[in-house]
């Protein structure tokens, strides 16, 4: 699956489900994007809410990469390399999404917009009427940047249970759910 998207600065993007080898560079973009101080230049930061350094790492991206309902999706520029990613998790009839991650530098240029269709069509092509995500409930910039494409509270709440190997939280925190049903083209 690829699919091409030009930037606002007329840069050429490839959307691909990524490989085994792409992995390293997927865990440093995810990483840098969610914890760290690092992270803190962009909008989707959990610093400030989850202590700790790593949002995941290889061997825990090479698990989920080998399972038969997984996929995750790079966004590749001919230059840069990869600046994007997303997890997906086929459930059923409903599509899991998590980790949606923009390298830092390209963060508000479309790039995860770009994802969110992709893995829109990717749900549609695999059988599934929705998609499905939680969200840490303090996320208020990142709930209405979802909301604003289209995904709805669906009410459930469950307390942040991460593994503790990927942050532990600095406050009491919990998450929420959202789903988008999706609309099958003719």
């Amino acid at each position: 699956m690829r699919h091409h998207l030009t930037s606002t600065n007329n840069d050429i993007f490839i959307i691909k489900k990524a490989e085994p080898a792409d992995i390293p560079r997927m865990v440093a973009l995810i990483n840098s994007c969610y914890r760290g101080e690092t992270s803190k230049q962009g909008w989707t930061t959990e610093a400030d809410l989850i202590a700790g350094d790593i949002r995941t790492d290889e061997a825990n991206i090479s698990e989920l990469m080998a399972l038969p309902t997984t996929t995750y999706l790079i966004c590749v520029h001919p230059e840069a390399g990869i600046v994007g990613t997303v997890y997906l998790d086929k459930r059923g009839e409903r599509l899991y999404l998590g980790m949606l991650s923009v390298d830092l530098a390209w963060q508000a240029s479309g790039i995860g917009k770009k994802l969110l269709q992709a893995a829109e069509s990717h749900a549609l092509g695999a059988g599934c009427g929705a998609i499905f995500m939680q969200v840490v409930s303090e996320r208020n910039s990142l709930i209405n940047w979802y909301l604003r494409h289209g995904y709805n509270p669906t009410g459930e709440r469950k307390p942040f249970d991460g593994d503790p190997r990927f942050g532990v939280p600095k406050v009491p925190l919990e998450f929420v759910f959202f789903e988008k049903t999706l609309a099958k083209t003719a």
